[in-house]
Parts: C-alpha cells; sequence; structure tokens
C-alpha cells in the first residue's frame, strides 16, 4: 500500500472501529466493544504508517 491508501485505509478503520465500540458499549455487547476498539487501534497504526512512508519519502526527496 501507498502512503495515501494507508492513511485513507486507516482513518476509515478508525471510523468504523469507534462506531462498533459505540454501537457495543450502548447495547452492553462486550464482544462488540472490544472488535470495535481492536478495529480503531488498527486504524490509527495504518494512519501512522502512512505518515511514517510520507516523512520518509520526503527525507528521500531531500537528499
Amino acid at each position: 500500500m501507498g502512503s495515501t491508501s494507508d492513511r485513507i485505509a486507516g482513518k476509515a478503520n478508525e471510523i468504523a472501529g469507534k462506531v462498533k465500540k459505540s454501537v457495543g458499549e450502548a447495547t452492553g455487547n462486550n464482544q462488540l466493544r472490544a472488535e470495535g476498539a481492536a478495529q480503531e487501534t488498527k486504524g490509527k497504526v495504518q494512519s501512522t504508517v502512512g505518515k511514517a512512508k510520507d516523512a520518509v519519502k520526503g527525507a528521500v526527496d531531500r537528499m
């Protein structure tokens, strides 16, 4: 994946995870809440990877 696609997928996972987590909390469904929290974390990691790729590319371009 490229840096942009990592960041987009990361944001999508982060949002979906937040929704799942909220629904799980509202309905008392601990499994759904946990899945949402995991997906949210996955999204944050993907976004960070995308940002890191951008930083590396920027550094290489400046050389």
